[in-house]
């Protein structure tokens, strides 16, 4: 697999082939759906005058969870994004959950289309778009799938590339998870990293907006994506959000948008201080000593795994045994937070160390 992800790396088209932009971040911003030609156009507008905003985004169908409920305009919504392109010099976008879709937008010449987290864990729907786009010179993005799953994600980027689409980024909108927390969708940072270093030349998007699910968490998650590296940010903007006819709570004025854009922190990719260098390249092989250190204490503990298994095996005493973990796991977290560490890192961390430990006794 990774053979295969390194030549489709090699021929993804660079974006700045399709999207030019001089500032970070970039920005796709616009409603969540279009409602009437006046709020597109409008908000539209206004957008405009922000530097950082290079697309214009608006939802024309919207698959909602429970029926009867605001579904968009649909096709007429399509005229709307055309007068976008008449009257500013935003590119459009709005996603794609079908073969219909993709033929209606690409016959009312959308410039980018998305493929939204529905419809990435559905790997027939992706194929049939796919199928639909190929001989098609033009961008699509992919939002990541609706559960924290790196292989749908990956397989909905391959079969669009497969299909000849070479004009690829993808969008982080994080992820549904059971229990309940403050944002609507958990980060989990690592996949898209993850999805970074298996593809490197592919752009990764953040949508704060769906991430946090309130229009006061897309400061701060803007602010972490930056700090990630991410350059491009993709955020639901209305001209009265109050209002809006879906997802009214996590969107913001075009005059709000301006407003956070001005106030993120843009870290440089590349320090050029001397003195900075050679203390950041100090403390990176201290960090690989440690990591060295980890692992051979980690095969250290297998070995001693391996050992412990026999006798219990010799000695007919069963793999596991609940109450002893727990009570280890419950020390571990107790002396990681002595030591400052996050206990439910050490949780997570000893987790994983134990599923292989008694893995290896099996």
């Amino acid at each position: 697999m990774i053979d295969k992800l390194k030549e489709m790396n090699k021929h993804l088209q660079d974006i700045s082939t399709w999207l030019k932009f001089d500032t970070i971040p970039w920005v796709i911003a616009g409603p969540c759906s279009a409602e009437t030609e006046k709020q597109t156009i409008s908000t539209a507008k206004e957008l405009a005058n922000c530097p950082n905003v290079k697309v214009f985004r608006a939802g024309i169908w919207k698959p909602r969870t429970r029926p009867n409920s605001f579904e968009g305009v649909g096709d007429v919504g399509l005229k709307w994004l055309k007068s976008v392109k008449e009257q500013t010099s935003l590119l459009t976008s709005t996603e794609v959950a079908n073969t219909k879709h993709v033929e209606l937008c690409l016959k009312n010449n959308v410039d980018i289309l998305w493929i939204g987290a529905r419809t990435t864990v559905n790997p027939f729907i992706v194929q049939e778009i796919a199928d639909a786009l190929r001989g098609v010179d033009i961008p699509v993005l992919v939002k990541n799938p609706v559960n924290p799953d790196i292989g749908l994600w990956l397989g909905a980027i391959e079969r669009l590339y497969q299909a000849g689409i070479k004009k690829l980024a993808v969008i982080h909108r994080g992820f549904s998870a059971y229990e309940e927390m403050e944002y609507r969708n958990k980060p989990y940072w690592e996949i898209p990293i993850e999805l970074e270093r298996l593809l490197p030349k592919l752009p990764l998007i953040c949508d704060p907006s769906h991430m946090g699910g309130d229009s006061r968490f897309i400061e701060p998650i803007s602010q972490m994506a930056i700090d990630f590296g991410i350059k491009a940010l993709m955020i639901e903007t209305h001209i009265e959000p109050e209002k809006a006819l879906s997802d009214s709570k996590q969107q913001i004025t075009p005059k709000k948008l301006i407003e956070i854009i001005k106030g993120l922190r843009i870290r440089d990719s590349v320090p050029t201080d001397a003195e900075l260098k050679a203390k950041i390249a100090h403390l990176r092989a201290s960090i690989s000593r440690i990591d060295s250190r980890l692992i051979q204490d980690i095969a250290d503990r297998m070995k001693c795994v391996e050992e412990l298994g026999e006798l219990k095996l010799q000695n007919k005493i069963p793999v596991l045994q609940l109450d002893r973990w727990e009570t280890i796991l419950k020390d571990h977290m107790d002396k990681a937070q002595e030591k400052g560490l996050e206990g439910e890192f050490i949780k997570a961390l000893f987790e994983l160390i134990h599923a292989q430990a008694v893995k290896k006794q099996l």
